[in-house]
């Protein structure tokens, strides 16, 4: 099938892919006044005397908002807001599809940083969420951060942690098809924007050995001038100890595991072979991964992912955003935080029995219905644990 040409008459036949639908009939008079008025004078009484109950009077907690300023829209790069709503739309089925939330889209004609955040803060009363979705690096950062301040609702970058959330999870369970530990190898990441430093913080956190991060400058080390940024200067400190300085082909020489989230094509199979014995290859860049998979084995690779569905061990979003956000809106957690998105890689991990464990089975499946109930579970506990869970009702 030629899915773009597909595709486009999908949309044209369809005129878009979600729509807004009643959950009451107004269909006489005495349901009308009790959608609208005078009936619905009560539960607006109530939400303006305890703004709290706009979580159990409306659907506001089962609501999910998908932003962004179309700056770097799913490969295609800086194409504008309108141009990214269908991809929004898709979000926002896949939301409801996979985690019965509704989502809807926020297409905000501004890159400017103070804009997107007061935008998206002055709105923040009508969410129970908010999904940050193709905002371009470095200003995707400051953006969140900024919003995870000013909002107490959930905010969640998925081209950020929704991709280092799976990658652990696949990095958990190569590393026991391997027998490797993973305080005791070293992992580089290719790409250094939003997914790569992502994926960086995520497996520091879990407790990885060595890390080094590269990008089109080279890798990054505490010190270096080329191409750094206040959150790449963050992340120089933590990683690369000794200040490697090179190529790609210096850093994975002696490497463990290399994860890719760059460019077509900049893994050779020779450069696999510089890496440790059993290495594990992530070259999720899609369409055209760094290194396809067939000559990643053919050069010594004992476990390979992609980001491709026509391989095994796909490294695919939908496995982790829609769980995630159903755990935080059933806790009624006020903020996506590290414990909660840890909780989320160990259960996909762990829906993959040692038993079924092999080189091409480190990943469950998107469709698998037991995905996005054990993300959910495993994400809503956390948030007890952690303390963000306010109880709030989300549907």
């Amino acid at each position: 099938m030629d899915y773009l040409k597909e595709s486009l008459k999908l949309h044209e036949r369809l005129k878009g892919k979600i729509e807004i639908k009643s959950t009451v009939p107004v269909s006489n008079e005495e349901e009308l006044s009790l959608a609208y008025t005078p009936g619905v004078a009560a539960p607006c009484l109530e939400i303006a005397e305890n703004p709290e109950k706009s979580y159990s009077l409306t659907r506001r907690g089962n609501l999910c908002a998908v932003v962004t300023d179309g700056s770097a829209v799913l490969g295609l790069g800086n194409i504008g807001p309108e141009a990214g709503m269908p991809v929004m739309e898709g979000k926002c089925a896949l939301f409801k599809a996979f985690a019965d939330i509704d989502a809807f889209p926020v297409c905000i004609k501004s890159q400017d940083v103070d804009t997107i955040v007061e935008t998206v803060y002055q709105i923040s009363g009508s969410f129970g969420g908010i999904n940050l979705e193709d905002i371009s690096a470095p200003r995707c950062f400051e953006i969140e951060r900024r919003l995870k301040e000013k909002c107490d609702i959930p905010v969640f970058h998925d081209d950020q942690h929704g991709t280092a959330v799976i990658v652990l999870a696949g990095v958990i369970n190569a590393l026991k098809v391997t027998g490797k530990k993973i305080d005791k190898v070293k992992a580089v990441v290719s790409g250094a924007g939003a997914a790569g430093i992502s994926i960086a913080e995520t497996l520091l956190k879990a407790g990885i050995g060595e890390l080094i991060l590269s990008d089109i400058h080279g890798t990054v080390y505490e010190g270096r001038k080329e191409g750094m940024h206040p959150k790449l200067q963050e992340i120089a400190a933590l990683t690369n100890r000794d200040k490697i300085a090179g190529k790609l082909e210096d850093a994975v020489r002696g490497a463990d595991i290399f994860i890719g989230v760059s460019a077509p094509g900049i893994l050779t199979g020779d450069m696999v072979k510089t890496m440790n014995a059993d290495p594990i290859v992530f070259a999720c860049a899609n369409p055209t991964p760094e290194i396809f998979p067939e000559e990643a084995r053919a050069a010594g690779a004992a476990v390979v992912a992609s980001g491709r569905s026509d391989y095994p061990n796909q490294i695919n979003n939908v496995l982790a955003f829609p769980g995630i956000f159903r755990g935080a809106f059933d806790s009624g957690a006020t903020d996506i935080n590290d414990e909660m998105k840890l909780a989320a890689a160990f259960a996909l991990a762990g829906l993959i029995k040692d038993e079924d464990l092999s080189p091409e089975n480190i990943i469950p499946k998107p469709f698998d219905p037991a995905v996005g109930k054990a993300v959910a579970k495993a994400v809503a506990e956390a948030a007890v644990s952690s303390g963000v869970a306010s109880g709030r009702e989300s549907r």
